[in-house]
């Protein structure tokens, strides 16, 4: 699993700093619904909240959060043609507004991936919101097909694990063969162990459930914070129902008009640019760009040794620098990790960044966040490419990156053969929100992961409802970069309802 593929590096970055510090130690459009239920389904089913217990390993595992945080299941139409039929469990998580005398409602959060547990995220990150926390109460999710909402389970621990010596950027007809035959072989174990859910965890499906939890929240807008991936649900969840948007913020924006192949050559393009400004800032000892791509090129016949009994191959010295470029604060990490590399001939802490990205915790055990990641992906797009347009697409990636490029390139193998069709070319034509409320869209100068371009073309398929801001700075995302003029303006309009001035920049 290579990292610069279509939206699977669309994590939250506040998510994996946090795992990185302890390891490290034609688009389709959908029906507009402008009113709750009018398509049948039940709506503002009862929340039985109770403590919450430790995050399963499906979510991510952890410790439980402790004392202010509830946990609870609401039931949402597997299918929503068929409103009265199947019903599957989202896994809900909750902290209370501590200024109960002002509330406003609920936020509800959604952190990325897509395959990020919300439930395992929010609380990690609790500190960051708490100012949000005095006036609302902070609510979170695992999606359809993620976590303990009907998780999309595929290939075993040990399948994965052999999953990783499979080179992911193939060069003979070999190892594209293998290749392929390992793409053909998750998604045979997707479609056997998923059963009926793999058709039903597409994201305008997830943002119906959206709507379902608004209901059940009691609240008659829903207010939402959705980051990566999590502004692409959000602005199609405002395009469903533009009348029940309250103030929403997306930050580190998708970008709405590119296909998968676009998308992952924007986003090789996107980390080649963070790690060049790394090593700017790196300093005395640091490779050189060239001695990156040396590294990697070894790598590929000669992987290297680590210090936990893994070796460190090339798809996983990549995943690793992608990983941590997510967040300026762990690009110590990354220095650390290539002197080790080049200095000392060991990939340990290169393959503990790797196993993060990946889901994968010191005993080996995944969480469901690869299995969903591809799940949902290849649920809303409908390409599905083919060895040879890879191929021919391989030159331009190249140039784009000589890091990422190829692994971007190879990942787009991974819907070839899926169980169950796409659901739109793009998703632009399913973001436009007439009618709906302010929508707050934060682009950030220096993301990898969603380039900052994204930003502006959702703003434009949004529509006169999109109020575009940008944040001059480093990582994946602006609000918990520790900028104090970004969070100020996020805080004022949350809080207080202060919509700011389209084109306002901090940084």
């Amino acid at each position: 699993m290579s990292p610069p593929r279509p939206r699977a590096l669309a994590l939250a970055s506040a998510a994996l700093a946090l795992v990185l510090t302890a390891g490290c130690g034609s688009g389709t459009g959908g029906a507009r619904d402008d009113d709750s239920g009018k398509d049948g389904s039940p709506v503002g089913s009862r929340i039985d909240w109770k403590p919450c217990a430790a995050p399963t390993v499906a979510q991510g595992g952890g410790k439980a959060p402790g004392a202010g945080w509830e946990c609870g299941s609401l039931p949402v139409p597997l299918d929503y043609a068929q409103p009265a039929g199947k019903t599957i469990g989202l896994a809900l998580i909750r902290a209370r507004a501590t200024d109960a005398e002002h509330r406003i409602g609920s936020l509800v959060f959604n952190f990325g991936g897509p395959g990020g547990s919300g439930v395992a995220t929010l609380p990690s990150f609790a500190k960051s919101y708490a100012d949000l926390r005095k006036r609302y109460d902070l609510v979170s999710f695992d999606p359809r097909g993620v976590g303990e909402s009907a998780g999309v389970r595929c290939l075993t621990d040990k399948e994965l694990d052999a999953a990783d010596r499979v080179d992911a950027t193939p060069d003979d007809d070999a190892e594209i063969a293998a290749a392929v035959d390992l793409n053909r072989r998750f998604a045979q174990a997707c479609g056997k162990n998923a059963g009926p859910v793999l058709a039903h965890v597409d994201t305008l499906d997830a943002a119906r459930d959206m709507d379902r939890l608004r209901a059940a929240l009691g609240d008659d807008r829903l207010r939402y914070f959705g980051i990566s991936y999590g502004t692409e649900l959000g602005a199609v969840y405002a395009h469903l129902f533009p009348k029940n948007v309250g103030r929403a913020v997306l930050d580190a924006v998708v970008d709405p008009r590119q296909d998968p192949a676009q998308g992952s050559l924007s986003q090789a393009k996107g980390f080649q640019l963070a790690l060049d400004d790394f090593l700017k800032d790196c300093g005395d000892g640091c490779p050189t760009r060239d001695g990156i791509t040396s590294l990697v090129e070894r790598l590929d016949a000669k992987p290297l040794p680590t210090g936990i009994g893994r070796p460190l191959s090339q798809d996983q010295a990549v995943n690793g620098i992608a990983a941590a470029l997510y967040s300026k604060d762990t690009w110590k990490y990354l220095a650390a990790g290539l002197r080790e590399a080049t200095t000392k001939n060991k990939g340990t802490i290169l393959l503990l960044l790797s196993d993060s990205l990946a889901g994968r915790d010191p005993e080996g055990h995944y969480s469901n966040l690869q299995a969903a990641n591809r799940a949902v992906s290849c649920a809303d797009a409908e390409q599905r490419y083919s060895p040879d347009e890879i191929k021919a697409l391989l030159p331009e990636f190249r140039s784009a990156s000589p890091v990422f490029g190829e692994s971007a390139a190879w990942a787009l193998l991974q819907c070839t053969g899926w169980p169950v069709k796409g659901k739109w070319k793009t998703p632009e034509s399913s973001v436009p929100a007439k009618g709906a409320a302010p929508l707050l869209v934060v682009g950030n100068t220096g993301d990898p992961a969603t380039p900052y371009e994204g930003a502006h073309r959702m703003a434009q398929a949004l529509g006169a409802s999109a109020v575009e801001v940008t944040y001059k700075g480093e990582g994946h995302g602006a609000y918990n970069s520790g900028n104090a003029c970004m969070k100020a303006l996020v805080d004022g309009y949350l809080l207080e309802g202060r919509v700011p001035v389209r084109g306002a920049t901090c940084g």
